[in-house]
């Protein structure tokens, strides 16, 4: 109710002073990351500061982390029914109305962080990734990638025939495809309740990328983890409710949208950087950080290489592959 009372008296106060350029505003932004999580300190909280400087402290905000305000598959449904102003998504947590943005969930495509952030951002500009997510009532910000996934598991698993009918979690449909595609069972669960279910077994691995274990201490639960993997990727949107935003005069909107571009390569960078450091880190702490030999990755990408067809398939053939073809020519820029 207070989160409520909040967002109405926001938008009065957008209608208001919008015209005057007086604007001097508090968002309400919905986060289901933990503060500490490598995405909210280089990410989020960076961006918040950015754009409350840019606009001399016009527009702040009232961060609500670790689904304070919402759970993480309610994000979206938090900001377009007005009970949050702004939200950072988790993408594929909102497949079912974002069915294109999930393709940065097909395996083997980027190779890093940097390079799948620049690949989305491009998309998020213009085509048919935007025009999803304006159809939602919201209006995307920016957007970033996480590193690609790896598997952390309790064994080593390699070929394909190591991955029989182990419950992996992962995250959206097209990666529980992939978890299939391997001959084991796909699982979703949010990555608050992962070590839980690792603890308590109810899961045998997990598909994570590694520079967001440290934010849920999965390396505390796991005595496996590969390295050189692309179990495909996860993509996060800021977002802002699109009545709110568009009521915002145009330097305010500049500023959000300039800080944005710049958090985005900020924390695809810090994302990346962080890789190697942990490696090493997770190998002195006697964990198994092992990459696959070629024989392994020529199995795996054999296995796995159905998941894209399915997926332009299942996501409705023209537009999907237009999607695809986008996503392709952005990475090999």
């Amino acid at each position: 109710m207070k989160i409520a009372k909040l967002s109405i008296a926001t938008m009065a106060s957008v209608f208001a002073l919008g015209a005057s350029g007086a604007l001097s505003e508090t968002l309400s932004l919905g986060d289901f990351q933990s503060t500490s999580h490598i995405v909210s300190v280089e990410g989020t909280t960076k961006w918040m500061a950015a754009v409350e400087k840019a606009t001399e402290g016009k527009i702040t905000f009232n961060h609500f982390p670790s689904e304070q305000a919402a759970k993480s598959k309610a994000q979206l449904d938090a900001v377009s029914s007005g009970i949050l102003d702004a939200a950072l998504l988790g993408v594929l947590y909102h497949a079912d109305v974002l069915p294109l943005n999930s393709v940065v969930g097909l395996p083997g495509y980027y190779g890093s962080a940097v390079a799948g952030t620049k690949a989305i951002q491009a998309m998020l500009k213009e085509g048919p990734m935007r025009d999803e997510i304006l159809a939602t009532g919201v209006t995307p910000i920016y957007g970033f990638v996480l590193p690609p996934y790896q598997v952390l598991a309790k064994t080593r698993l390699g070929m394909p025939a190591d991955w029989q009918a182990q419950d992996v979690r992962t995250s959206g449909s097209t990666q529980a495809m992939t978890a299939r595609s391997l001959g084991a069972v796909g699982i979703s669960i949010p990555g608050p309740e992962v070590y839980t279910a690792i603890e308590r077994g109810r899961l045998d691995a997990v598909l994570f990328p590694l520079a967001s274990v440290p934010g849920y201490k999965l390396n505390e639960v796991v005595s496996h983890i590969s390295t050189n993997g692309s179990f495909g990727g996860y993509s996060f949107v800021m977002v802002v409710r699109s009545d709110l935003f568009n009521a915002l005069d145009a330097d305010a909107q500049q500023a959000m949208i300039a800080a944005g571009d710049e958090t985005a390569l900020h924390v695809a960078q810090a994302q990346d950087d962080s890789v190697n450091e942990l490696i090493a880190q997770w190998k002195a702490d006697g964990i198994d950080t092992y990459s696959f030999t070629s024989d392994e990755m020529a199995a795996l990408n054999a296995a796995m290489a159905p998941v894209t067809q399915d997926w332009v398939e299942r996501m409705g053939g023209e537009k999907a592959q237009q999607v695809l073809d986008s996503y392709n020519a952005q990475l090999s820029q």
